[in-house]
């Protein structure tokens, strides 16, 4: 049995990490924005990816089964369409972004 201590350390490192939202994780981790990139303006950007053709056309592809009834599963299915994406592709998806600005 662990100590009480050990599980509250356990929570507030997992807290930290659930401070920034969903959206903020997936760009950064796909290199779209600076991990220092505050949270309304990495909104804005994520809402500039979902609304580009070529992850509309990938994120469809993907919720095929499903209907996206809810608003994570649509971060998910963006996740899952920006992992299929190559370097190139995240490149070019990258400078559409940045000429939408």
């Amino acid at each position: 049995m662990k100590h009480p201590t050990q599980n509250k350390r356990a929570l507030q490192t997992h807290r930290s990490a659930l401070a920034v939202p969903s959206y903020h994780r997936i760009l950064v981790k796909h290199g779209l924005i600076e991990k220092t990139l505050s949270i309304p303006d990495a909104y804005e950007v994520f809402l500039k990816v979902g609304a580009d053709p070529e992850i509309q056309k990938l994120r469809r592809k993907v919720a095929r089964g499903d209907k996206m009834k809810h608003v994570p599963a649509l971060y998910l299915a963006t996740a899952m369409a920006l992992q299929g994406m190559t370097k190139p592709e995240l490149g070019a998806l990258k400078l559409r972004i940045a000429k939408r600005v």
